[in-house]
């Protein structure tokens, strides 16, 4: 999973395309889903948007999902779950002071955010995590606030 993290960062804008059909798709699917009814197909679509995430990602399923803000990289994948950037203990070379191993999340949030065209969002603040909507899905969210 580490490497295909990795992978999302170096291809940054490619994802950044990729989700932007997606966001589209679901913003274009948002009537039926509405006749549907959001809480009958939240399982099954949060179900796909884990699997998809979680495989390309590494995603934590926090319900609020800020990939196209922040390079392609999770956020929630910082073992100190940093929403704004790094902690300042960045070790030499950019790994995590924390886990050694790992490259920061947040020098890899940069460099995607290089790649993208709306990578200057990296620098928004965003909001801290609502704990509530972890699991949920994200891309029915963003749909309903879009097409309404």
């Amino acid at each position: 999973m580490y490497r295909l993290r990795l992978f999302a960062v170096r291809h940054a804008a490619g994802y950044e395309r990729l989700y932007r059909l997606v966001e589209q798709a679901m913003v274009a699917l948002d009537p039926v889903v509405a006749r549907l009814g959001y809480d009958r197909v939240e399982r099954p679509v949060a179900f796909v948007e884990r699997a998809t995430k979680r495989l390309l990602f590494d995603c934590r399923m926090c319900g609020q999902c800020v990939l196209s803000s922040t390079g392609m990289s999770c956020p929630m994948n910082c073992p100190k779950e940093l929403r704004n950037g790094p902690c300042g203990g960045v070790r030499e070379g950019g790994f995590c002071e924390v886990k050694p191993e790992m490259r920061c999340v947040w020098v890899l949030a940069w460099d995607g955010a290089a790649r993208m065209r709306g990578g200057a969002r990296i620098r928004e603040v965003l909001p801290p995590v609502d704990r509530r909507l972890a699991g949920s899905s994200s891309w029915l969210r963003v749909s309903r606030g879009r097409s309404g």
